[in-house]
């Protein structure tokens, strides 16, 4: 028990260290000051901006910049869409696969373009190298940048700059933070065991004199975009679970600081902006210590197991749905993580997870900011704090002020659709599904387990995450439209929200602090923020989670 929760608290430091240390190089990339790569990526990007004619001095006006994401966005997914549909005679298809049916190949794109990677499929037996290289791995970068760069613009809206340029976020984020950092995974993935190569499936003959297909591929470069841009869609349709893709302890501590390290830096990188560490601090060890909360729960039901398997053979850890070479301890911490940020990579089947892992897996993609998305998970806590700022100061009779700007109608109306799209977009296609559950729903497991599956789903979707509970038959026309819509909904959505929330604080007089001004560095307010969160993100969804994991969770020790 205890090797495992070491492992665990370890894990959590690594990330602890980091953060620091890469949030203040995310700050330096985007406040234009020097770093070590100038050299060589400066000149790259002026090849970049000279040929895509982007003048990189030129701010863009608002409805500049949400154009600017809208368009590319389309463009690069028609441009997907027609290499998924092309396949079967684009060359890099050694094992000749056709084309995929036109809904999944729609799903697919949109799923990419979102940064939610969610899979109707499986990598090696549906998507050729070519698609898998050239647009699945295209879309990792593009994607996870495009939240970035949605993040930065937003940080740079609340401390009162101008929004920026979205080219040349999008260019900065891909060539000064992932494209690096991704090259060097990649290798250390590739010296560690995961393949690299466009060599055919290898045959093989088994023991028994029959013949064995496994398949391989250029992996090791995508498995390092997958995790670093919280993009999670396997090359394989186990995902982190494949030997191929995740062979041993030391590439799945890799992966899961990749996942880590971009979302938890980027609240440091905030304060360097706002000129207010102390705050951000607090931010950060406010979101670690939910994010620790929701690990313990999710590990102590893992490692107390099922308590219908202990009544038959006694206490073990539950090892169902698990590979044994990370076992009950880094498969809970690894669920919790990959939710919290919005990976939706998986290193273990999260259908298997005890009531209280698929409770905190859920949680965190209901609140969307432990530790968020690319760049929009901490643009999602910031509304948090915005909404907490207006509601103790309507309590205590104080000024709603958030770094000297004041907090008016306009801003809780924003504050308030972000928040409100989410539930919409979950909740109405679960109950229609839900409402026809033979012809619809697809449950493999009846009961709240059931619920539980179809609400994932569409969690998932909407918070562009692209996790599963496996089993759920999601390979339908219905599911590959409803999910779509749900992506599209809780992608585009909140970023228009949350740039037009930004340009808003931006343009605001800052008004001088006054001894009426409620302060919002401090332990308390921290502690009120923290509160305001569970609150929004329980009461939001608590029917849900009361009908499946909860409800399941009593069920387990009423049949025990």
């Amino acid at each position: 028990m205890w090797q495992g929760f070491f492992q665990i608290g370890l894990t959590l430091l690594i990330v602890v260290a980091i953060a620091p240390i890469l949030g203040r190089y995310i700050a330096r990339v985007f406040l234009g000051q020097k770093t070590l790569l100038d050299p060589v990526m400066g000149k790259v990007e002026k090849v970049i901006y000279a040929l895509a004619g982007v003048q990189p001095k030129e701010e863009m006006t608002l409805w500049q910049y949400i154009r600017a994401i809208l368009y590319s966005n389309l463009v690069m997914g028609i441009f997907v869409y027609l290499i998924f549909i092309l396949q079967g005679v684009l060359p890099l298809n050694p094992t000749n696969l056709s084309a995929p049916s036109w809904d999944l190949a729609l799903h697919t794109t949109i799923s990419f373009i979102t940064n939610t990677n969610q899979q109707h499929y499986s990598g090696e037996t549906t998507y050729s190298y070519a698609s898998q290289m050239l647009a699945l791995g295209f879309l990792m970068f593009v994607s996870a940048a495009t939240g970035l760069a949605v993040g930065i613009a937003f940080i740079r809206g609340l401390t009162g700059r101008r929004l920026g340029n979205f080219y040349v976020d999008l260019t900065l984020s891909i060539t000064r933070i992932l494209l690096p950092i991704s090259l060097i995974s990649a290798l250390a993935l590739l010296v560690a065991g995961v393949p690299e190569t466009l060599s055919p499936p290898a045959t093989v003959t088994t023991l028994e004199g029959a013949t064995q297909y496994i398949a391989r591929g250029p992996v090791a470069h995508f498995e390092a975009i997958k995790q670093l841009g919280e993009n999670g869609g396997g090359f394989f349709g186990i995902n982190s679970a494949h030997p191929f893709e995740n062979p041993n302890a030391f590439t799945n501590l890799l992966e899961i600081v990749l996942m880590a390290c971009i979302p938890a830096s980027l609240i440091i990188t905030y304060g360097i902006f706002a000129d207010n560490k102390k705050q951000a601090w607090l931010l950060f060890w406010m979101v670690f210590i939910i994010f620790a909360v929701l690990v313990a729960i999710a590990a102590i039901g893992e490692y107390q197991g099922n308590p219908l398997v202990n009544t038959i053979i006694g206490q073990q850890p539950n090892l169902e749905g698990k590979e044994v070479r990370f076992g009950w301890a880094q498969t809970a911490l690894w669920a919790v993580l990959t939710t919290a940020t919005m990976c939706g990579a998986v290193n273990g089947m999260h259908d298997a997870l005890m009531p209280t892992g698929g409770f905190a897996t859920l949680f965190n993609m209901f609140v969307q900011m432990v530790w968020g998305g690319q760049g929009t998970g901490t643009a999602y806590l910031f509304i948090y704090l915005i909404l907490t700022v207006f509601l103790t100061g309507l309590m205590v009779g104080r000024t709603p002020e958030f770094l000297g700007r004041k907090i008016e109608k306009r801003e809780i109306v924003l504050a308030s659709v972000i928040l409100l799209v989410h539930p919409i977009v979950v909740l109405i296609p679960s109950a229609i599904a839900l409402a026809f559950p033979d012809t619809l729903a697809g449950i493999s497991n009846p009961g709240f387990h059931g619920i539980s599956q179809v609400i994932y789903e569409y969690t998932s979707a909407a918070a562009n995450n692209g996790s599963g509970f496996e089993g759920l038959k999601d390979a339908t026309l219905w599911w590959n439209l409803s999910t779509s819509m749900s992506m599209l909904a809780g992608r585009y959505l909140p970023i228009i929200a949350l740039l037009l929330l930004a340009d808003s604080m931006a343009n605001k007089q800052p008004v001088p602090e006054t001894p009426g001004t409620l302060r919002t560095d401090t332990l308390l307010f921290t502690g009120v923020t923290a509160g305001t969160i569970l609150i929004l993100g329980v009461l939001t969804f608590f029917p849900v989670l009361a009908l499946g994991p909860i409800a399941e969770a009593f069920q387990l020790i009423r049949n025990s």
